[in-house]
């Protein structure tokens, strides 16, 4: 597969290392000659002097043949310009672009040109969220234009899930279990599997069902926030031992537009 990474600092280099370990054939625009000539001997894939927002040189690097564009410059208007040209202009089948800023998460979609936008605040929120939520449901990851989402849940003592087969939730149409992990062991389920305190679901979902999802995995009156953190006769925050799982007991200024 051919990639095409807009972007030679830190991120943009460990993504192009990793597909190329991967076998793919992989080069990297990067406009800083500076930062070509010092990296380049370090990183070995396919180093080009160019500008990514700009369509000749897009041209002149040979986008019309990649298949996929990974826009992951430190800017987000570049890299909805990256997108939108590697889109419209060179009909790229795979375009995904870094989000640096997450107030501008809502401005990465198909309009833009991106496919699959990647949200590093978002995704350290998920990975904090996840690690201390019990009970709350917890936003992993996105797809197609955010119309759904990759869902987690630890299930706690309470839920009304527990001791129920996933056939018998009551599960939307537009929702499925794709994956359980219960005592550190991932368990591919079925319509007959049972679900008990501590097992992390993870849920494909649309938007629109995310809350029948709370309700049937979480309960009517899910927390707000984090899990609470246990505290000592003084009010201290104390360690928390956790049970066996599964046991039983704009930028800124939103002034551009996509052209047309």
């Amino acid at each position: 597969m051919k990639v095409a990474v807009a972007g030679g600092g830190s991120v943009g280099m460990a993504v192009a290392s990793d597909l190329k370990l991967h076998g793919h054939e992989v080069q990297i625009l990067e406009v800083d000659p500076e930062q070509v000539a010092r990296f380049q001997p370090h990183v070995d894939v396919r180093w080009i002097v160019a500008d990514a927002c700009e369509v000749s040189s897009l041209q002149a690097a040979g986008i019309g043949d990649v298949d996929v564009m990974v826009a992951a410059t430190g800017d987000d208007e570049d890299n909805l310009v990256i997108s939108l040209l590697s889109k419209q202009e060179f009909a790229v089948p795979r375009v995904i672009a870094r989000v640096n800023n997450a107030s501008n998460q809502w401005l990465f979609t198909e309009s833009w040109g991106v496919d699959v936008p990647v949200s590093t605040p978002q995704l350290y929120t998920a990975l904090v969220e996840e690690a201390v939520s019990v009970g709350s449901l917890v936003h992993l990851m996105s797809f197609e234009g955010a119309s759904a989402h990759l869902l987690e849940v630890t299930l706690a003592d309470e839920s009304p899930a527990c001791g129920m087969q996933i056939g018998d939730l009551g599960l939307p149409r537009e929702a499925a279990i794709v994956a359980l992990v219960r005592r550190d062991h991932m368990i591919a389920p079925d319509s007959e599997t049972t679900l008990f305190a501590g097992d992390e679901v993870v849920v494909l979902a649309e938007v629109d069902s995310e809350s029948a999802i709370t309700s049937i995995l979480v309960g009517d009156t899910p927390p707000t926030g984090p899990a609470a953190v246990p505290t000592d006769d003084h009010g201290h925050a104390v360690a928390r031992v956790s049970r066996p799982r599964g046991s039983d007991d704009a930028f800124a200024s939103h002034s551009h537009k996509p052209a047309g």
